[in-house]
């Protein structure tokens, strides 16, 4: 622990710290963007709800992270149509998505409490995989951002197949969210300590 001197204002326990010095978040400025959590088009009937909790590694909800989703069509197929934040071109301003098209991708910040939810089409299988999402989180004290999946239950046989889940023992559990109702889903992101959630590292 550094100690504040009394001598030289220069030194370093006495500069105070500025946003390039501190690891965020400084995330509610511009990445966030309305709609950012309802990435189903209004009223399609494969609509499921995901939510959860972003914890820190004493179990403590973070209201300042962001997760972003990312998947499939039911069918599998990967979504190629633009719209998840769409600009007025008159004015620059974001226009949010159309309601119309699926482009698979949403951002969406916690809340006060932690809490975070979105509202997405059911994912397809793709290759020899469960069907699941993808997932980014940006939270605190993250230098870099992390990533991880969703999976959801019901195909069991899939689940046991899947080379992701295999490999990962019996920290499993800590990528398959928990049904609390038809087409609702519960996914808590437990950045480190007990229970820590499986994140992955792309190379």
């Amino acid at each position: 622990m550094t100690k504040t001197g009394t001598s030289s204002p220069g030194r370093p326990g006495q500069v105070l710290p500025t946003p390039s010095h501190t690891v965020g978040p400084f995330y509610g400025y511009a990445l966030p963007f309305r709609g950012g959590e309802e990435i189903a088009p209004l009223g399609h009937l494969d609509t499921i709800t995901v939510h959860g909790y972003v914890l820190d590694g004493a179990g403590r909800p973070l209201p300042d992270a962001l997760v972003e989703l990312w998947g499939p069509r039911p069918d599998g197929t990967v979504p190629r149509v633009d719209g998840s934040i769409r600009r007025d071109p008159a004015t620059g301003g974001c226009l949010g998505r159309n309601g119309v098209e699926f482009t698979g991708w949403g951002r969406v910040q916690t809340d006060a409490g932690g809490h975070w939810y979105a509202r997405t089409l059911r994912p397809g299988a793709r290759g020899r995989g469960a069907p699941c999402l993808s997932v980014c989180v940006f939270a605190r004290g993250l230098l870099v951002h992390l990533f991880t999946r969703i999976y959801l239950p019901g195909d069991e046989a899939a689940l046991a197949a899947d080379p992701l889940l295999t490999r990962v023992g019996d920290r499993r559990d800590t990528l398959i969210a928990a049904e609390q109702a038809p087409g609702t889903y519960r996914f808590d992101i437990r950045l480190q300590g007990e229970g820590e959630t499986v994140f992955l590292e792309f190379r």
